[in-house]
């Protein structure tokens, strides 16, 4: 996964953590805004998402960006 993306993944998820906790859950629609300006990017994140690590639609935000800055 790119590193732009990366970065962005754990900016948002911080975010998340520090508006709403520490329990806090999002799903790889919370990286991009309601307009699709960037379909490979969104499947980039979508492919990382379901395909790599087969994760739920909602996952806490903390454990994201763990996984994020551990290099999975």
């Amino acid at each position: 996964m790119r590193q732009s993306l990366r970065d962005k993944m754990v900016q948002v998820c911080n975010a998340k953590i520090l508006a709403k906790g520490d329990n806090v859950g999002l799903s790889f629609y919370a990286f991009f805004s309601n307009k699709n300006d960037d379909p490979e990017l969104l499947m980039e994140a979508a492919t990382w998402w379901i395909q790599t690590h087969q994760l739920d639609h909602f996952v806490k935000a903390r454990i994201v960006r763990d996984m994020v800055d551990s290099g999975l």
